[in-house]
């Protein structure tokens, strides 16, 4: 009867019941759970809340804990698309882009071997896109110096562009050893915009003691376009027109119009 007499106290939550019920505490320990006066009190069909926290702020607090519960496991689950190694840095001072010649394969410095990544440049001496790319692409190794970054000429290796597609210059591919990962298609082309494409993709951060320089941005790549013959394209040129010319002189269409071609016939 006594128990039933006493007045049944609520809790705001299941977990705050278990631990008053469940503990040893005075009635001073437990009182600021409990309102002082039914009038300081909001109670609706489930639950009754102190007048310092109204339902509807309970409910706030409740979201803001469910949103960043959500938010910490997002980052927690949070993967990139290219699982790099960073390359041994040990003892190297100097970091700047390893530019190719022609005689040079780009199969050859990336190691199938490794998951260590590198961005190449396809690039052109006398473009102009190219040449206003370089200085931020020159700036790049030293930001991140745990990646490779290479370049070449597209009109030197024809063949390497064709493989990966390389229609329009500059173009940039992350590889991952060998295979390539992931095509920079922004048309702005900066350091700022490089340097989230590296961490976005690899989750790379730029390195926390690097002071790009002025230095770093003038060399190897020029970074004013350089006018030159395209001797390639001479000779192309100069073939197709051949070739055009001796078919023509070789129709027969053509052959009666040409004077003293009738008199063989004869003959």
């Amino acid at each position: 009867i006594a128990d039933e007499a006493r007045p049944r106290r609520q809790f705001m939550t299941a977990e705050i019941a278990d631990a008053v019920m469940g503990t040893e505490l005075d009635s001073a320990a437990i009182e600021p759970l409990i309102p002082r006066k039914p009038e300081d009190a909001r109670c609706d069909d489930e639950t009754c809340l102190p007048e310092a926290k109204t339902r509807d702020e309970a409910e706030q607090v409740t979201l803001a804990m469910v949103h960043t519960e959500e938010h910490n496991s997002t980052e927690a689950a949070k993967t990139y698309k290219v699982n790099c190694d960073k390359r041994n840095v040990t003892g190297l001072d100097q970091f700047s882009v390893l530019v190719l010649n022609a005689s040079q394969d780009l199969m050859e410095f990336l190691n199938g071997n490794s998951s260590e990544c590198s961005l190449v440049l396809f690039y052109t001496t006398w473009c102009q896109f190219s040449a206003s790319l370089a200085p931020h692409f020159n700036a790049l190794p030293r930001v991140f110096p745990a990646i490779h970054f290479l370049a070449l000429d597209a009109s030197q290796h024809s063949s390497l562009s064709t493989r990966f597609g390389t229609v329009a210059v500059p173009n940039i591919l992350l590889f991952q050893g060998v295979k390539p990962m992931a095509r920079f298609n922004q048309t702005d082309r900066t350091l700022e915009t490089l340097t989230s494409f590296i961490t976005n993709q690899t989750g790379f951060e730029a390195a926390a003691n690097h002071t790009v320089t002025q230095e770093d941005r003038v060399g190897p790549l020029p970074s004013m376009p350089m006018k030159s013959v395209d001797w390639l394209l001479v000779f192309s040129i100069l073939f197709i027109l051949s070739f055009t010319s001796y078919a023509i002189l070789r129709t027969d269409s053509i052959r009666w119009l040409i004077p003293g071609q009738e008199h063989d016939h004869q003959d």
